[in-house]
């Protein structure tokens, strides 16, 4: 199994979200697969321009670290976003990054026009979320743009890990149910 992508979301280090990335990695190590894991805050990603850059060549205008994430997006065969909630969405950095996806968007329009995109329905797309909230409705602005994203970005979405009234600094420690169903999450996202 080729490794699985995690782009982490939260801006703050040894927090819930971290946490339950934690378990779900545990869960793919076991499960045989490889983990890369990489903190999107730690990142130089601007935001999207909408210069239309990347109209004609599929290759963002801008030169940051994004740069060498398209690559590694593309070569994928399972990605990760993982965020807290903030205000029922995902954090702004992972959003920037996400929003930068129009480049990638733009690249397979192109080689679809020019007939040489294939659908993969075996490259999976998940979203792993942390809500303080438990409001019925709070995950649904963050699901909404992952699979907006994974479609975009050439994968099907494989569905999401979704944990609700996690609040206090290190709370997730304490949420053993959570975390034993986020190991076998990572486990069930390498099929």
């Amino acid at each position: 199994m080729d490794k699985v992508l995690i782009l982490e979301g939260s801006p703050r280090r040894g927090g819930n979200t971290q946490m339950l990335v934690d378990a779900v990695a545990r869960g793919i190590l076991r499960g045989g697969g490889k983990v890369e894991r990489l903190r999107v805050s730690e990142l130089k990603i601007a935001p999207c321009v909408g210069c239309g850059g990347c109209d004609k060549t599929g290759h963002c205008v801008v030169k940051d670290d994004m740069t060498r994430l398209y690559e590694k997006i593309v070569l994928s065969r399972r990605l990760i976003l993982a965020s807290p909630i903030y205000f029922y969405s995902l954090t702004a950095q992972l959003k920037a990054a996400v929003d930068r996806g129009q480049a990638l968007w733009n690249r397979k329009y192109l080689q679809v026009e020019k007939g040489l995109w294939q659908e993969d329905p075996d490259r999976k797309g998940y979203l792993v979320a942390v809500a303080a909230t438990k409001g019925p409705r709070v995950f649904e602005g963050s699901i909404l743009t992952a699979k907006y994203f994974f479609d975009a970005t050439g994968f099907a979405y494989g569905g999401e890990l979704l944990v609700r009234g996690i609040d206090r600094r290190g709370e997730m420690a304490s949420a053993h149910e959570e975390l034993t169903r986020a190991e076998e999450f990572g486990v069930q996202c390498l099929c």
